[in-house]
């Protein structure tokens, strides 16, 4: 069961005006406009929002595998597990 919220938002002056052009340009209602605005905003990480950890690669005792400062074994270790 599809379920929806009825709720008022205050825009600044203008911005109303200019997504109802965008809408009708791309054929969408005003509404469905604002749900897909929201979507993007929410799958899309915060600016300036700490990053997730980074993968740990390396060998017993932290040694490195790879040299960071040489470009084409780096490069050779970013490509050997195939594209992602």
């Amino acid at each position: 069961m599809l379920r929806h919220m009825r709720t008022t938002i205050n825009l600044p002056e203008g911005l109303g005006e200019e997504v109802k052009r965008h809408a009708a340009q791309r054929g969408c209602t005003f509404t469905a406009l604002v749900v897909e605005g929201l979507h993007l905003v929410l799958r899309n990480p915060v600016e300036g929002a700490p990053p997730g950890e980074l993968p740990r690669h390396g060998g017993a005792g932290g040694r490195l595998l790879v040299d960071p400062t040489d470009k084409g074994a780096v490069g050779e270790a970013l490509d050997a597990d195939g594209i992602r």
